[in-house]
């Protein structure tokens, strides 16, 4: 079996044969993508004065590989999934993501302490272990979002500085992307009645919860990058005092965050929770984040509460600097 760089070359050279008639005369260009808490190999196909083709990932391809070891039978279902990434996304232009993009420039919060390198490339501010970047939106659909990342380079041609993003993306996000505050009880309920189970049953299942002793899921409309909604106050504050007490904030993913009554435990506790879940069960570029959030009803206020050491989203713990006795060092 090929080790993983040897497997990247093969892909690249071989791609095209592999790729219907219309596609032969393109270029394959592979490039490191910064991803949401990791960096991709990244293979598209480029045609001079074409629009901005699709992406797939060699890392995904391997990781088939790995499983069947079949080479060919690898790359024509990269292949196929490139064909339908063709037929199926709106061909994109820079001048269609230029023209009103006032209008759809939202919101995406990230961990900074996992994005580093990331956001060295993009307008961004930081809030608390997070930063807020921006994203335009393209297309939006049954299927989903298109929408892509504002590079220093895509603000610079959009003429907008950073507190000109921030100020648009307060207002679209909200409008494209209203935010939404249900109770746990609720969304299992939808989850077991989408699977055929009768209402009956399904109340049964889930029993009655006092309000003040359940999760409530902070989202939007589409489940997509939800999490951003925990930067809107409104929100939180009227759930605040519908539970009569402040709140714990648990980062559950990029799409959503959980929140509870501050009497439901302690902060290091649900940091413990959050650190498993965020290992056993999120992908790692879904992690939002290991801590716990507190938000002060009264200050109407939102501030970290735990400051646990893994703060990397990945379960790389950073090693503490050496220090050195200066006897020792003279020896």
């Amino acid at each position: 079996m090929m080790n993983y760089e040897i497997f990247k070359e093969v892909v690249k050279e071989k791609f095209l044969d592999y790729m219907p008639e219309k596609y032969k005369g393109m270029e394959v260009v592979t490039a490191p993508v910064e991803k949401v808490n990791m960096t991709l190999d990244g293979l598209s196909l480029r045609e001079e004065g074409k629009h901005i083709s699709p992406t797939i990932y060699i890392n995904d391809m391997y990781k088939r590989y790995q499983n069947c070891e079949d080479l060919e039978q690898t790359i024509m279902g990269a292949c196929d999934v490139m064909v339908k990434a063709f037929e199926e996304i709106p061909p994109v232009s820079v001048d269609s993501i230029l023209k009103d993009a006032s209008e759809r420039v939202v919101f995406q919060i990230i961990n900074t302490q996992q994005n580093k390198s990331f956001l060295e490339k993009v307008p961004h501010r930081e809030f608390q272990d997070l930063s807020i970047v921006y994203r335009v939106v393209i297309n939006e659909d049954k299927n989903g979002i298109q929408s892509t990342k504002v590079t220093d380079e895509l603000a610079g041609r959009l003429g907008m500085n950073e507190e000109q993003l921030f100020k648009c993306a307060a207002e679209n996000t909200r409008r494209l992307f209203p935010p939404t505050v249900r109770s746990m009880n609720d969304v299992m309920k939808d989850m077991f009645l989408k699977d055929g189970m009768p209402e009956e049953i399904a109340e049964m299942m889930i029993g009655e919860i006092p309000p003040e002793q359940t999760l409530w899921v902070i989202s939007n409309s589409k489940g997509i990058n939800g999490a951003v909604n925990m930067l809107y106050e409104n929100e939180l504050h009227d759930l605040a005092e519908n539970l009569g007490s402040d709140l714990y904030i648990l980062p559950s993913s990029v799409h959503e965050v959980l929140a509870v009554s501050s009497e439901m435990g302690s902060p290091e506790e649900l940091a413990e929770m959050v650190v498993q879940v965020n290992m056993e069960a999120v992908d790692l570029d879904e992690r939002l984040s290991n801590q716990v959030y507190h938000y002060d009803k009264d200050l109407r206020k939102l501030t970290l509460a735990t400051d646990t050491p893994n703060k990397r989203l990945d379960g790389i713990v950073a090693e503490p600097p050496l220090v050195y006795d200066s006897k020792e060092k003279s020896k």
